[in-house]
């Protein structure tokens, strides 16, 4: 069902800019990502508090189309991820990194002629997440999740520059398991995104 309602909202966002102006380029970028606690569910419920933001990136496809009458455009995209944070705990470092496919769908306007603003739901589905703690393996996580993102962007010819925010709203975890402990991850991104584009 969820990857169906993916499926429709795409559809849409591309048929709506097939009707109006459309243009369409590339995009890449630098994540500065930050999840949220990490729990020991069967160490006495030990809390990793505050993850380290670290950089990632982003590379993939963008499609916008000007919706008629309103004065707005539809911009869906289709972005492959990377990110990575950093907890510390009892004095030791270990990374929480995962890859996902990102759908964002921004409503936006133009602004002054040259400058944008945008906000809109992002569909994400989980490839690969990996915690660097121990011995501990990949039990189980949430693949599909739903977040936010709003931001603003300059563009000059066909070269485009954007800053964005983005959060996850659905709740998303990921559990890592060894003889000993079991660990959930709330692996909702709270993450800045710096990104590029050129349109072709």
């Amino acid at each position: 069902m969820k990857k169906l309602i993916l499926v429709m909202v795409l559809a849409l966002g591309i048929s709506q800019a097939s009707n109006a102006q459309f243009s369409f380029g590339i995009k890449g970028g630098v994540n500065y990502n930050n999840n949220g606690d990490v729990t020991f569910k069967t160490a006495g419920n030990d809390v990793i508090n505050g993850a380290k933001s670290k950089s990632g990136f982003h590379a993939g496809l963008w499609f916008r189309g000007k919706i008629p009458v309103l004065g707005l455009y539809l911009r869906p995209e289709l972005v492959y991820t990377q990110v990575k944070s950093e907890y510390l705990y009892k004095g030791s470092n270990t990374d929480y990194d995962f890859k996902k496919l990102d759908v964002p769908v921004l409503l936006g306007t133009k602004v002054l002629g040259f400058g944008n603003v945008f906000i809109g739901p992002s569909f994400q589905y989980i490839i690969d997440d990996n915690f660097s703690f121990s011995n501990l393996s990949s039990d189980d996580f949430d693949k599909f999740s739903v977040g936010m993102q709003m931001g603003f962007g300059v563009e000059f010819g066909a070269l485009g520059v954007d800053v964005r925010w983005e959060r996850g709203l659905s709740k998303s975890e990921a559990v890592f398991v060894d003889s000993n402990s079991n660990v959930t991850v709330d692996n909702r991104t709270n993450q800045l995104i710096f990104g590029v584009s050129i349109r072709l």
